[in-house]
């Protein structure tokens, strides 16, 4: 089996601890994903990412972008060099989307039909076309463990009828996912070298901000027996406890034997909010993103989470570490005075730092919630 998921408890709020057994390894969920857009996580190394958070365990799983990876280098490319996991030199699992969000944030650039969607490339303007079939084709040929379907992401807000109508394109593009993966998933670079392993297609359920449209999402793509299912369309501008809402109305109607993704999410204290709701993954460029800007996570000894701003004046000669009670290796080697130095700089080593930081907050806070003290 190309994916399995052993359920090992559920505590009374919701919460899963489980296993998520993968042809690259073996994931414990609920998890953290960094965001490696075009394989890699910004300014962080690969051996480094496989170190961070606690008891060294690193990250577990990491994202590429089928999108950004198809423009450049190619996804043939990476085809002929085996794959995106020999391409970047990560031996863990992997998930890729399928380049519907990013098609979704080219507004302006971009026609979308029944057959697809026709857009413009950021990169250079060049003319391109992605249907469900080429999606789940670029993403075979990247190689991850697990691959989404093609989706349409709907604006916010969104009426009713514009929702339902994305909606329904959302399910018949899954379908046609489906039935491309099925023919050719044994086309998968590693499919020989791994026992003749395949692939896992998860479906997205969308449906905007209307719970109905969520309930009837959930229950159309889980007549398609996926091996999962993420929720997305969400973090697209709505107030947080939409978000929240959204995430609890659609969990209703997802398989409790099969893992559930939230896509794009979010803060620390939402991770940990979500994942005790009974979401198994998630990820979101938060960590580097904010990193690069200079606001690092930190938490209080209470175990509330406060956001550090390394630009203001006031670090300037603080001698602490970011987080005293951090163990990743910034917060043991470097004071608060020398990372905003190297901000205010503009030296690329800030970017590094910070990010390695942030990172290790987000998978401790992932452990902690797995693995409570």
């Amino acid at each position: 089996m190309p994916l399995t998921f052993q359920l090992h408890r559920t505590t009374d709020s919701g919460l899963r601890r489980a296993t998520l057994t993968l042809p690259h390894g073996t994931v414990e969920t609920p998890v953290f994903m960094p965001v490696g857009t075009a394989a890699t996580v910004k300014a962080v190394p690969q051996d480094v990412l496989e170190h961070l958070g606690r008891d060294d365990a690193g990250a577990q799983i990491i994202l590429a972008n089928t999108y950004h990876l198809y423009l450049r280098p190619g996804h043939e490319l990476i085809r002929r060099m085996g794959g995106v996991h020999r391409f970047m030199s990560w031996n863990r699992p992997m998930l890729t989307d399928s380049g519907g969000f990013q098609v979704f944030s080219l507004s302006k650039l971009r026609k979308i039909t029944p057959e697809g969607v026709e857009f413009r490339s950021h990169l250079d303007g060049s003319k391109h076309f992605f249907s469900p079939e080429h999606s789940i084709e670029v993403q075979i040929a990247l190689g991850a463990d697990i691959i989404m379907v093609f989706d349409e992401c709907v604006e916010h807000p969104a009426s009713h009828e514009r929702t339902r109508d994305s909606m329904g394109l959302t399910h018949a593009w899954a379908a046609r996912s489906k039935a491309h993966f099925e023919a050719n998933k044994h086309r998968v670079p590693w499919h020989e070298e791994l026992g003749g392993q395949t692939q896992s297609l998860f479906g997205i359920v969308q449906g905007g901000m209307y719970p109905d449209l969520r309930r009837e999402s959930a229950e159309r793509l889980v007549e398609m027996d996926l091996p999962g299912y993420a929720i997305g369309g969400l973090a697209v501008g709505e107030p947080r406890e939409v978000t929240r809402e959204m995430i609890a109305r659609t969990l209703e109607f997802l398989p409790k034997d099969k893992p559930r993704y939230v896509m794009g999410v979010g803060y620390p204290e939402e991770i940990e909010e979500y994942a005790g709701m009974g979401v198994d993954m998630m990820d979101c460029v938060l960590p580097t993103r904010s990193a690069r800007h200079g606001l690092l996570f930190t938490r209080l000894t209470d175990g509330s989470i406060e956001r550090l701003n390394i630009k203001k004046r006031e670090y300037a000669e603080d001698q602490g570490p970011i987080d005293e009670n951090c163990g990743c290796m910034v917060c043991q080697r470097y004071t608060r005075a020398y990372l905003r130095h190297l901000f205010s700089s503009g030296e690329p080593l800030s970017g590094t730092l910070n990010s390695i930081h942030n990172l290790a907050f987000y998978l401790d806070t992932m452990q902690r919630v797995r693995e409570p003290q």
